[in-house]
Protein backbone atom coordinates (compact mmCIF):
# COMPACT_ATOMS: atom_id res chain seq x y z
CA UNK A 1 0.00 0.00 0.00
CA UNK A 2 1.53 3.28 -1.14
CA UNK A 3 1.40 6.43 0.96
CA UNK A 4 0.32 9.44 -1.07
CA UNK A 5 1.39 12.66 0.65
CA UNK A 6 -0.97 15.06 -1.13
CA UNK A 7 -3.74 14.14 -3.56
CA UNK A 8 -5.69 16.69 -5.61
CA UNK A 9 -9.05 15.24 -6.65
CA UNK A 10 -11.66 16.90 -8.84
CA UNK A 11 -15.23 15.70 -8.50
CA UNK A 12 -14.33 14.93 -4.90
CA UNK A 13 -17.70 15.93 -3.53
CA UNK A 14 -19.48 12.71 -4.49
CA UNK A 15 -19.15 9.31 -6.15
CA UNK A 16 -15.75 7.90 -7.00
CA UNK A 17 -13.93 11.13 -6.18
CA UNK A 18 -15.35 11.26 -2.68
CA UNK A 19 -14.78 7.53 -2.11
CA UNK A 20 -11.11 7.85 -3.06
CA UNK A 21 -10.66 10.99 -0.95
CA UNK A 22 -12.05 9.17 2.10
CA UNK A 23 -9.69 6.24 1.64
CA UNK A 24 -6.67 8.50 1.29
CA UNK A 25 -7.60 10.47 4.40
CA UNK A 26 -7.84 7.24 6.38
CA UNK A 27 -4.25 6.55 5.32
CA UNK A 28 -3.13 9.90 6.67
CA UNK A 29 -2.82 11.68 3.32
CA UNK A 30 -3.50 15.34 2.66
CA UNK A 31 -6.35 15.73 0.18
CA UNK A 32 -7.50 18.74 -1.81
CA UNK A 33 -11.13 18.28 -2.84
CA UNK A 34 -12.12 20.25 -5.93
CA UNK A 35 -15.76 20.38 -7.02
CA UNK A 36 -18.57 22.74 -7.91
CA UNK A 37 -19.96 22.38 -4.37
CA UNK A 38 -19.46 20.21 -1.32
CA UNK A 39 -22.62 18.90 0.37
CA UNK A 40 -22.76 18.85 4.16
CA UNK A 41 -22.91 15.04 4.30
CA UNK A 42 -19.71 14.87 2.23
CA UNK A 43 -18.02 17.33 4.61
CA UNK A 44 -19.01 15.16 7.55
CA UNK A 45 -17.64 12.04 5.88
CA UNK A 46 -14.37 13.78 5.05
CA UNK A 47 -14.01 15.08 8.61
CA UNK A 48 -14.64 11.64 10.06
CA UNK A 49 -12.19 9.92 7.69
CA UNK A 50 -9.53 12.53 8.56
CA UNK A 51 -10.07 11.96 12.28
CA UNK A 52 -9.70 8.20 11.75
CA UNK A 53 -6.43 8.31 9.83
CA UNK A 54 -4.91 11.65 10.76
CA UNK A 55 -5.21 13.09 7.28
CA UNK A 56 -5.92 16.70 6.35
CA UNK A 57 -8.29 18.00 3.72
CA UNK A 58 -9.37 21.26 2.17
CA UNK A 59 -12.06 22.24 -0.34
CA UNK A 60 -11.62 24.42 -3.39
CA UNK A 61 -14.84 25.29 -5.31
CA UNK A 62 -14.16 25.13 -9.03
CA UNK A 63 -15.66 24.39 -12.44
CA UNK A 64 -13.28 22.24 -14.51
CA UNK A 65 -14.56 23.78 -17.75
CA UNK A 66 -12.67 26.97 -16.92
CA UNK A 67 -8.90 26.62 -17.22
CA UNK A 68 -8.04 29.87 -15.45
CA UNK A 69 -10.39 29.06 -12.54
CA UNK A 70 -9.02 25.54 -12.26
CA UNK A 71 -5.44 26.79 -12.36
CA UNK A 72 -6.16 29.11 -9.42
CA UNK A 73 -7.73 26.25 -7.41
CA UNK A 74 -4.79 23.93 -8.08
CA UNK A 75 -2.24 26.64 -7.21
CA UNK A 76 -4.07 27.35 -3.95
CA UNK A 77 -4.10 23.65 -3.11
CA UNK A 78 -0.35 23.43 -3.69
CA UNK A 79 0.26 26.57 -1.65
CA UNK A 80 -1.69 25.18 1.32
CA UNK A 81 -0.78 21.47 1.27
CA UNK A 82 2.34 21.20 -0.88
CA UNK A 83 3.07 19.72 -4.29
CA UNK A 84 0.84 16.75 -5.11
CA UNK A 85 2.14 13.26 -5.75
CA UNK A 86 -1.32 12.16 -6.94
CA UNK A 87 -3.57 14.26 -9.18
CA UNK A 88 -6.87 12.65 -10.12
CA UNK A 89 -9.60 14.05 -12.35
CA UNK A 90 -12.93 12.44 -11.47
CA UNK A 91 -15.26 15.28 -12.47
CA UNK A 92 -17.72 14.22 -15.14
CA UNK A 93 -21.29 14.26 -16.38
CA UNK A 94 -23.42 12.01 -18.57
CA UNK A 95 -26.26 12.58 -21.02
CA UNK A 96 -27.87 9.36 -22.22
CA UNK A 97 -29.88 10.12 -25.37
CA UNK A 98 -30.25 8.48 -28.76
CA UNK A 99 -28.54 10.61 -31.41
CA UNK A 100 -31.84 11.82 -32.89
CA UNK A 101 -32.84 13.17 -29.46
CA UNK A 102 -29.44 14.61 -28.50
CA UNK A 103 -29.24 18.39 -28.60
CA UNK A 104 -26.15 20.20 -29.81
CA UNK A 105 -25.99 22.00 -26.47
CA UNK A 106 -25.96 18.73 -24.50
CA UNK A 107 -23.24 17.25 -26.74
CA UNK A 108 -21.02 20.30 -26.25
CA UNK A 109 -21.68 20.39 -22.50
CA UNK A 110 -20.67 16.74 -22.00
CA UNK A 111 -17.51 17.15 -24.07
CA UNK A 112 -16.71 20.40 -22.29
CA UNK A 113 -16.87 18.84 -18.81
CA UNK A 114 -15.46 15.38 -19.53
CA UNK A 115 -12.82 15.99 -22.19
CA UNK A 116 -11.97 19.67 -21.93
CA UNK A 117 -12.11 19.37 -18.14
CA UNK A 118 -9.57 16.54 -18.26
CA UNK A 119 -7.29 18.63 -20.47
CA UNK A 120 -7.65 21.65 -18.18
CA UNK A 121 -6.85 19.58 -15.11
CA UNK A 122 -3.75 18.05 -16.70
CA UNK A 123 -2.64 21.50 -17.86
CA UNK A 124 -3.09 22.91 -14.35
CA UNK A 125 -1.39 20.14 -12.36
CA UNK A 126 1.43 18.96 -14.62
CA UNK A 127 3.78 21.86 -13.74
CA UNK A 128 3.50 20.79 -10.08
CA UNK A 129 4.13 17.06 -10.59
CA UNK A 130 7.60 15.73 -9.85
CA UNK A 131 9.23 12.40 -10.76
CA UNK A 132 7.50 9.64 -8.83
CA UNK A 133 4.13 11.39 -8.87
CA UNK A 134 1.07 10.26 -10.84
CA UNK A 135 -1.70 11.80 -12.93
CA UNK A 136 -4.92 9.78 -13.15
CA UNK A 137 -7.82 10.58 -15.49
CA UNK A 138 -11.18 8.89 -14.97
CA UNK A 139 -12.52 7.83 -18.36
CA UNK A 140 -15.00 4.95 -18.56
CA UNK A 141 -15.47 1.55 -20.12
CA UNK A 142 -17.57 3.63 -22.53
CA UNK A 143 -14.26 5.16 -23.61
CA UNK A 144 -13.24 1.73 -24.90
CA UNK A 145 -16.55 0.28 -26.15
CA UNK A 146 -19.14 3.10 -26.04
CA UNK A 147 -22.87 2.25 -25.98
CA UNK A 148 -26.23 3.01 -27.54
CA UNK A 149 -27.28 6.54 -26.52
CA UNK A 150 -23.70 7.57 -25.75
CA UNK A 151 -22.87 9.82 -28.72
CA UNK A 152 -21.82 12.56 -26.31
CA UNK A 153 -20.57 10.52 -23.36
CA UNK A 154 -18.76 7.89 -25.43
CA UNK A 155 -17.11 10.50 -27.63
CA UNK A 156 -15.92 12.46 -24.60
CA UNK A 157 -14.56 9.38 -22.82
CA UNK A 158 -12.81 8.03 -25.93
CA UNK A 159 -11.17 11.45 -25.98
CA UNK A 160 -10.08 11.11 -22.35
CA UNK A 161 -8.49 7.73 -23.13
CA UNK A 162 -6.67 9.29 -26.08
CA UNK A 163 -5.50 12.23 -23.98
CA UNK A 164 -4.25 9.96 -21.20
CA UNK A 165 -2.44 7.77 -23.74
CA UNK A 166 -0.59 10.75 -25.20
CA UNK A 167 0.31 12.10 -21.77
CA UNK A 168 1.68 8.68 -20.87
CA UNK A 169 4.02 8.79 -23.87
CA UNK A 170 5.16 12.30 -23.03
CA UNK A 171 5.54 12.13 -19.25
CA UNK A 172 6.54 8.56 -18.43
CA UNK A 173 10.09 9.18 -19.71
CA UNK A 174 10.22 12.07 -17.21
CA UNK A 175 9.33 9.78 -14.32
CA UNK A 176 5.71 10.95 -13.99
CA UNK A 177 3.20 8.11 -14.13
CA UNK A 178 -0.15 8.33 -15.91
CA UNK A 179 -3.19 6.15 -15.23
CA UNK A 180 -6.42 5.90 -17.18
CA UNK A 181 -9.36 4.62 -15.12
CA UNK A 182 -12.10 2.91 -17.14
CA UNK A 183 -14.88 1.60 -14.89
CA UNK A 184 -18.07 0.02 -16.13
CA UNK A 185 -21.25 1.07 -14.34
CA UNK A 186 -20.59 2.16 -10.77
CA UNK A 187 -23.62 2.92 -8.64
CA UNK A 188 -22.76 6.57 -8.00
CA UNK A 189 -25.32 9.39 -7.63
CA UNK A 190 -24.64 10.38 -11.25
CA UNK A 191 -25.47 6.88 -12.51
CA UNK A 192 -28.57 6.59 -10.33
CA UNK A 193 -29.80 9.89 -11.77
CA UNK A 194 -29.03 8.66 -15.29
CA UNK A 195 -31.24 5.63 -14.75
CA UNK A 196 -34.25 7.86 -14.17
CA UNK A 197 -34.36 9.12 -17.76
CA UNK A 198 -31.64 7.25 -19.65
CA UNK A 199 -32.40 5.42 -22.87
CA UNK A 200 -33.78 1.93 -22.02
CA UNK A 201 -31.75 0.30 -24.79
CA UNK A 202 -28.57 1.74 -23.31
CA UNK A 203 -29.56 0.57 -19.84
CA UNK A 204 -30.01 -2.99 -21.11
CA UNK A 205 -26.71 -3.07 -23.00
CA UNK A 206 -24.84 -1.88 -19.92
CA UNK A 207 -25.81 -5.07 -18.14
CA UNK A 208 -23.24 -6.89 -20.31
CA UNK A 209 -20.39 -5.35 -18.30
CA UNK A 210 -22.14 -5.60 -14.95
CA UNK A 211 -22.38 -3.09 -12.13
CA UNK A 212 -20.21 -2.28 -9.10
CA UNK A 213 -20.89 -0.54 -5.81
CA UNK A 214 -18.79 2.53 -5.06
CA UNK A 215 -16.76 0.89 -2.28
CA UNK A 216 -15.64 -2.05 -4.44
CA UNK A 217 -14.77 0.22 -7.36
CA UNK A 218 -12.79 2.65 -5.17
CA UNK A 219 -10.86 -0.16 -3.46
CA UNK A 220 -9.79 -1.60 -6.82
CA UNK A 221 -8.98 1.80 -8.32
CA UNK A 222 -6.80 2.83 -5.38
CA UNK A 223 -5.05 -0.55 -5.42
CA UNK A 224 -4.29 0.00 -9.12
CA UNK A 225 -2.94 3.48 -8.45
CA UNK A 226 -0.77 2.11 -5.63
CA UNK A 227 0.74 -0.40 -8.07
CA UNK A 228 1.31 2.24 -10.74
CA UNK A 229 -1.00 0.61 -13.27
CA UNK A 230 -1.64 2.32 -16.57
CA UNK A 231 -5.18 1.15 -17.33
CA UNK A 232 -7.41 0.43 -14.35
CA UNK A 233 -10.70 -1.38 -14.97
CA UNK A 234 -12.39 -2.35 -11.70
CA UNK A 235 -14.56 -5.45 -11.63
CA UNK A 236 -14.11 -8.82 -13.33
CA UNK A 237 -16.96 -8.36 -15.80
CA UNK A 238 -15.66 -4.97 -16.79
CA UNK A 239 -12.21 -6.40 -17.46
CA UNK A 240 -13.68 -9.28 -19.50
CA UNK A 241 -15.86 -6.89 -21.50
CA UNK A 242 -12.87 -4.72 -22.39
CA UNK A 243 -10.82 -7.79 -23.28
CA UNK A 244 -13.54 -9.24 -25.50
CA UNK A 245 -13.94 -5.92 -27.30
CA UNK A 246 -10.19 -5.67 -27.87
CA UNK A 247 -9.54 -9.26 -28.98
CA UNK A 248 -12.80 -10.05 -30.77
CA UNK A 249 -14.33 -6.73 -31.83
CA UNK A 250 -16.55 -8.26 -34.53
CA UNK A 251 -18.01 -10.92 -32.25
CA UNK A 252 -18.42 -8.40 -29.43
CA UNK A 253 -20.35 -6.03 -31.68
CA UNK A 254 -22.62 -8.81 -32.94
CA UNK A 255 -23.42 -9.94 -29.39
CA UNK A 256 -24.27 -6.38 -28.37
CA UNK A 257 -26.33 -5.96 -31.52
CA UNK A 258 -28.38 -9.05 -30.65
CA UNK A 259 -29.11 -7.60 -27.22
CA UNK A 260 -30.03 -4.30 -28.83
CA UNK A 261 -32.43 -5.93 -31.31
CA UNK A 262 -34.07 -7.92 -28.54
CA UNK A 263 -34.77 -4.76 -26.55
CA UNK A 264 -36.04 -2.86 -29.60
CA UNK A 265 -38.42 -5.70 -30.48
CA UNK A 266 -39.68 -5.83 -26.91
CA UNK A 267 -40.31 -2.10 -27.00
CA UNK A 268 -42.15 -2.37 -30.32
CA UNK A 269 -44.33 -5.19 -28.98
CA UNK A 270 -45.17 -3.16 -25.89
CA UNK A 271 -46.22 -0.19 -28.04
CA UNK A 272 -48.41 -2.38 -30.24
CA UNK A 273 -50.04 -3.96 -27.22
CA UNK A 274 -50.82 -0.63 -25.54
Amino acid sequence: MKFWKHAIITGGGSGLGLGLALRLLRRGSCVSVLDLRLPEDARSQLDFAASEGGGTWQFQPVDVTGLAELQVAVDRSVSELGEPDLALNSAGIVVNRAFTELSTQDFHRVVDVNLHGSFHFAKAVMPHLQPGSRLALVASLAGLTSNYGYAAYGASKFGVVGLATTLRFEYQPLGIGVSCICPAEVRTPMVEKEKLDGDPVSMELRKVAGSLDVDTACDEILAGLDRGKWQIIPGTRGKLTALANRLFPGIFFRVCSLVLLKVLRRQAAAIEGS
